[in-house]
């Protein structure tokens, strides 16, 4: 298994702190952790009498766990062998190392070489207790590597080491108060328990930080990117209080880019005092540093094989003659140099930048001296982490080919579009470049992940607070059997809303990227439940989509299909506007042919939690000539990511929605006789029912005649805002106008014609340390409208609050808490009659389960 940086760090640390000092030469490895042989065993005595003498016979005494083979292996004498005072000791030695024996005696039994050993015990279990700061796995591997685990031989020595250089590591990340007690419990044969108690204590904070002979830059401004900081009110989430050395020594190194930025080359840090309270908890730094001269740059060469026309590479060098010395500026000019030549095969390429400095003049001469190396082939493409998804899924989303100059602008882009897959966890797709061996100019490119969920199964797990429980079967895969197609099979209920739904996508039908799909579905939907006007309505739809790239980020897509809509309302529960409509067009059964066009722009560079990027998307639909209505529906939709730091990401969306009716509108006239009962409409008698209002008189004896119109776009496709979609803080499609039915006082929302909604969103993806969740705090502004003509500014809502969304293995998971800045309360007549309905404020929401 790889290690990660932080268990290498760790491991090399405490092999490190545990070395014996004489151990300088090549030893066995398994004696690179011995304990140093007593002084009294350096020279050891034979029994009184003893000399020189041939060894007839070895015999090893003492020996419970470890073989006989073993000690024969380590020891440098062997039978026929004459040894003396000198050649005893080197034995001795040479068993000690093996770190295996707290004690080696070597005596005599006539000729025969006795040795009688003591072994050291063997570790039966080594247990680590209270330790946060590092991680318990990190911690044993590094333990591991330098043989202290379970069934390793104990060393106490080794242990001492260990102990003092954990305390070491606590103090570089500000914990003095950390205590660490090692336990050892002794077990019969041999064996012992090892147990590590570690109390971290608090990280100390930093009270103050003095910076003395700063004379042209305020400290504020100096100390402004530093991860060190003094203990202040964001520090419990920022946590820049805390004292770390490495951390220090990178502001330091900050501070002294700083100053080379500014032309300051003469810039140095003369001491640097770290002083810690008695109690351990308060930490007070003090940094002494001498500014010196402003330098300018005398002249800019560049020197060495530039590959490309030099005056094409000399556009790319920021720095000017006459410019102060800046190495910000000499970077970026040697990046934009090696990244042009890496995007045309040179992989390897250096600018090396020698400078002149002219200490009198205060000036800098600059030249840059290119490198370019050999022009370098990418042999092979590899992938690793892939358990699921097959090669060819990844394969077609390269840029850089096998076989072609290496680019790194495709290699880089390759990434990202491995990124927007969505199969992959956010920010997991690494790649890296590997020599072939016995070639300078071929390279294989290694592109490694790590996969995420892509689909679901979901059986009864969703509720909502518009929808209740929700029971559902649903089973969907983004990458179905690793293939990249998009299939879903769907049952689900609710208390409004029966739906039954199969979806295939294949996004590349054609080896161009054409994707195709299909969808059918049927459902009944109850709107009375879904917070909007009460009518109930059966649908049911067979579409086909197409879709093509045009561009790395542009794609065009088409929808083609055919649907039914049976619209079930009444006159008394459902408002009068939308019984007139389906009176007016004489039939509730709607059948449409529609069609669909659409423009899409993604240049995010991620899928699930993109940090950069933008996504738009300009769509029209509209029902074909020969349907029951003829209308269209325009949407526009744009949101760009925008890193504001590391830990900082500013989301802004919006979107716009437009519908309206296209050719004749449809009217209908309805007569009543005296008695009050109706007359049979215009057309059952030859009339034209199509005709305009006025065209058509009522028969004798009419005293009430009343003409309806279908006109703009049809109820059923009117837009809704309000909910954790949209404009959180406001119970889901709740805003925008409402009516009332027939003899009714209660106001229904029925939607509009035009929606307009807008957020600002600020995620904090270090917040909580997992790439499957995120807290964000947000402000959001919207309504939706009855037409053009009705939108004001002064009725959008707007709302402010926090979210957390995360990515569970069930489902999705989104909560939100929202205060309503700007609504709308209820109006009341003298008598106290609701005149005006006010919004319906819902400030948490939240919704569970479903796929991703």
């Amino acid at each position: 298994m790889t290690r990660t940086p932080a268990r290498r760090l760790l491991a090399l640390a405490l092999a490190t702190a545990i070395a014996p000092a004489w151990a300088q030469q090549p030893v066995d490895p398994q004696a690179a952790f011995a304990v140093p042989p007593p002084a009294q065993a350096q020279a050891p005595q034979l029994a009184p009498g003893a000399g020189s003498f041939t060894v007839s016979d070895i015999r090893v005494d003492g020996l419970q766990r470890i073989g006989a083979g073993t000690v024969f292996t380590y020891l440098p004498i062997e039978r026929g062998d004459t040894i003396n005072q000198s050649r005893i000791g080197e034995a001795v030695r040479a068993l000690y190392r093996t770190g295996f024996f707290e004690d080696i005696q070597i005596g005599r039994q006539g000729d025969i070489l006795v040795v009688t050993v003591t072994e050291r015990p063997a570790i039966n279990k080594l247990t680590l207790t209270g330790n946060k700061d590092i991680k318990t796995e990190d911690l044993s591997e590094g333990l591991n590597d330098i043989g202290l685990s379970e069934g390793e031989t104990f060393d106490r020595l080794a242990l001492d080491r260990v102990t003092q250089e954990l305390t070491r590591q606590y103090n570089n990340r500000g914990k003095y108060n950390v205590e660490i007690e090692p336990t050892v419990s002794r077990l019969d044969r041999n064996r012992v328990d090892v147990t590590i108690a570690i109390k971290e204590g608090k990280a100390a904070k930093i009270r103050h930080i003095n910076l003395i002979g700063n004379e042209q830059f305020e400290q504020e401004d100096l100390t402004d990117t530093w991860e060190s900081g003094e203990s202040n009110w964001l520090s419990w989430y920022r946590r820049d209080d805390q004292y770390s050395k490495e951390k220090l020594s990178g502001d330091l190194e900050k501070l002294h880019n700083y100053y080379l930025d500014r032309g300051y080359v003469d810039f140095s840090i003369d001491s640097t005092q770290v002083s810690i309270s008695p109690d351990k908890r308060d930490m007070f730094i003090t940094a002494g540093m001498t500014e010196g001269e402003v330098y300018t740059i005398s002249s800019v060469e560049l020197t060495g094989d530039t590959v490309l026309p030099k005056e094409d590479v000399e556009r790319l060098v920021l720095a000017k003659e006459g410019q102060i010395f800046s190495r910000a500026i000499l970077e970026l000019s040697s990046d934009a140099i090696t990244a042009t030549l890496g995007n045309i095969g040179y992989a390897f390429a250096q600018v090396n930048t020698i400078p002149e400095i002219d200490r009198d003049a205060r000036t800098v001469g600059i030249k840059l001296q290119v490198v370019p190396g050999p022009r370098v082939n990418v042999r092979r493409i590899v992938f690793r982490g892939n358990t699921r998804t097959s090669d060819e899924v990844m394969r077609r989303e390269m840029r850089q080919f096998e076989g072609a100059w290496y680019s790194q602008a495709a290699i880089d882009r390759s990434k990202v579009r491995l990124q927007r897959l969505g199969y992959f966890e956010s920010g997991s797709v690494n790649v890296e470049t590997e020599p072939v061996p016995g070639s300078n100019d071929e390279v294989d490119v290694v592109y490694s992940v790590t996969e995420t969920t892509s689909g679901s199964f979901v059986f009864g797990v969703g509720y909502s607070q518009l929808a209740g429980l929700t029971t559902s079967v649903q089973l969907s895969q983004n990458n179905f059997l690793g293939s990249g197609n998009r299939v879903s099979v769907e049952a689900q209920r609710n208390v409004y809303l029966q739906r039954y739904a199969f979806s295939f996508l294949n996004p590349y039908f054609t080896d161009d990227g054409l994707s195709l799909g299909y969808n059918l579905w049927w459902r009944e939907f109850d709107n009375s439940e879904f917070n909007t006007a009460q009518y109930s309505s059966t649908n049911a739809a067979g579409q086909m989509v197409l879709g093509l790239p045009i561009t790395e980020s542009d794609t065009i897509s088409a929808l083609v299909g055919i649907d039914r809509n049976q619209i079930f309302a009444f006159r008394g529960s459902s408002p009068e506007s939308i019984v007139d409509y389906i009176d007016a067009v004489g039939q509730r059964t709607f059948h449409s042919w529609r069609g669909e066009l659409a423009w899409a722009r993604d240049s995010r560079n991620d899928f699930l939690q993109p940090t950069r990027g933008t996504l738009q998307r300009v769509s029209l639909e509209t029902t074909l000539p020969g349907s029951t209505v003829e209308y269209f529906k325009l949407n526009y939709e744009f949101s760009k990511y925008w890193p504001i730091s590391r830990a900082l990401v500013l989301n802004t969306r919006f979107e716009l929605g437009y519908g309206d009716s296209y050719g004749d509108d449809v009217y209908r006239t309805f007569c009543r006789s005296l008695g009050g009962q109706p007359l049979p409409p215009p057309g059952a008698d030859g009339g034209d029912a199509g005709d305009p209002p006025g065209s058509e008189e009522c028969e004798d004896g009419t005293v009430f005649n009343r003409t309806l119109v279908a006109t703009g776009l049809p109820f059923f496709e009117n837009f809704y805002a309000g909910g954790a979609r949209s404009v959180r803080g406001f119970r889901d499609n709740t805003l925008g106008p409402r009516e009332a039915a027939f003899n009714s006082s209660f106001l229904q929302p029925i939607g509009g014609s035009l929606k307009t909604v807008g957020s600002v969103e600020m995620f904090f993806p270090q917040l909580i340390k997992s790439p499957a969740a995120r807290v964000s705090a947000f402000v959001d502004v919207g309504n939706v409208f009855r037409d053009v003509d009705a939108f004001e500014s002064s009725e959008l809502r707007a709302s402010a609050g926090v979210a957390l969304m995360w990515r569970a293995p069930v489902g999705p998971i989104s909560i939100s808490y929202a205060y309503p800045l700007r609504s709308q309360d209820s109006v009341r007549d003298s008598n106290g009659r609701v005149t005006q309905q006010g919004d319906e404020l819902e400030r948490l929401q939240f919704t569970f389960g479903g796929a991703f």
